[in-house]
């Protein structure tokens, strides 16, 4: 064991690592129309829960990597879209009839219905390149980094570890949803 070793941020890859695992297993082999199964009439389909799970780690991990690169972190009720977002170089791809930097977040199921077929290598794609993102932040990581407040709008003030902790227990719950509605579209 090496003294300097950072334990937070290597559990922290391990989590978000299998999160990626489990992304790409749930898309593993679907057709279009197969990642637009809902289980329900207002269930999420498996195309949606991996987007927003991907759209929500794209946002959260930019804030906190432009906080943690000395900017102010956003203020009580303020909705700030962080700079440095993959986002924009996979809108087009997706043709979703959202907002512009729509996360998915508080949509209703008609907006869920909306979602367009997309191919899973679309999908994969994007979170692919969200991981590597999230990769590249946490490795970059200094134990004393986990303490600094990203974000100004909760009370308490959040810090960059309850951030990520927050973010990856996002992810996991969103990437199991799709897991089992995966189950339920195979049969």
């Amino acid at each position: 064991m090496s003294a300097d070793q950072n334990w937070a941020a290597d559990i922290l890859l391990d989590g978000f690592g299998r999160v990626q695992e489990s992304v790409e297993h749930a898309l593993l082999g679907l057709s279009p129309e197969q990642l637009l199964q809902r289980p329900g009439p207002h269930a999420n389909h498996i195309a949606w829960l991996v987007w927003h799970l991907t759209r929500v780690e794209d946002d959260h991990i930019a804030a906190l990597a432009h906080v943690l690169e000395g900017h102010e972190p956003p203020k009580a009720r303020t909705r700030e879209v962080p700079p440095g977002q993959l986002w924009p170089q996979w809108r087009d791809r997706f043709a979703l009839p959202y907002g512009e930097w729509a996360t998915g977040y508080g949509q209703s199921s008609d907006e869920v219905g909306n979602f367009p077929a997309v191919d899973s290598k679309v999908l994969r794609g994007y979170h692919d390149a969200v991981h590597a993102r999230v990769t590249e932040v946490i490795s970059g990581l200094q134990p004393e980094d986990l303490g600094r407040i990203v974000d100004e709008r909760w009370s308490p003030p959040v810090t960059a570890a309850v951030r990520l902790v927050s973010l990856l227990n996002d992810a996991t719950q969103h990437v199991g949803q799709a897991a089992y509605v995966r189950g339920i579209v195979l049969g």
